[in-house]
């Protein structure tokens, strides 16, 4: 524990990642693996918190955009993010990872309800949470999300995992000249318009002092970052 930069945690998962080479749906395979990483860091002593997307099953922005009204399509999304987080536990408490997935909209046969005080006391107890639903409010991403549930649980860091390795000028699966940072600050971030994350979501991790690193989710890159090596790309202040 001594060795650690990060205690508590917020991590963030995209949906698309639980898909693995299918691009969409759930992969079981894909989800042990990243759950075996997710374990690794649980094993450590870090307290972890989960936000998980739902763009393997249903993206409610691009939705709405063919028609379909913009609430009913983010609701649908947050009950892909439930169905994401079910799978997310399944795995982990197969591992010997004691889990619970707490929904921002009410669902109590599946799933606790996010309660604040709840949630912490569960990290305390060494349980990894799974913050499913994303707020709970209709045009708010999943990044949004993340960002406000490490501030409500007070974590020390978010930690984006993704399938590359961190923050690039451009998109590094198409253009093979990206350049990528190893550090940013939030106003650079904001100002270059580096989708890492929404605007939203990195205001609301700068007014509250929250750095943000975005690592490869595979090769033990989430045990890295905790440990404070350098792995990814970190956004901070000054």
């Amino acid at each position: 524990m001594s060795e650690l930069k990060y205690r508590r945690v917020l991590l963030k998962l995209s949906g698309e990642a639980l898909a693995g080479e299918k691009g969409t749906g759930i992969d079981p395979e894909t989800v042990k693996t990243i759950c075996h990483e997710i374990a690794e860091v649980s094993a450590l002593g870090v307290e972890i918190a989960l936000v998980i997307g739902g763009g393997n099953i249903f993206r409610g922005l691009s939705s709405s955009a063919r028609g379909m009204d913009r609430s009913n399509a983010d609701y649908i999304g947050m009950l892909a993010t439930v169905m994401n987080a079910v799978a997310v536990q399944d795995a982990l408490e197969n591992m010997g990872c004691p889990t619970r997935v707490l929904s921002a909209i009410d669902i109590r046969e599946l799933c606790e309800p996010y309660i604040h005080r709840r949630a912490v006391r569960h990290m305390e107890k060494g349980r990894i949470i799974i913050c499913a639903a994303g707020t709970g409010n209709p045009y708010f991403t999943t990044d949004t999300a993340a960002a406000l549930r490490g501030v409500e649980l007070r974590c020390d860091a978010i930690i984006k995992a993704t399938k590359v390795d961190g923050i690039y000028d451009k998109d590094p699966m198409k253009f093979s000249d990206a350049v990528r940072f190893d550090h940013l600050t939030y106003d650079e971030t904001l100002r270059r318009h580096l989708k890492v994350m929404d605007a939203t979501a990195i205001t609301l991790a700068q007014e509250n002092h929250i750095p943000v690193v975005v690592c490869s989710m595979f090769d033990g890159n989430i045990k890295r970052v905790v440990c404070g090596e350098a792995a990814g790309t970190l956004v901070e202040g000054e």
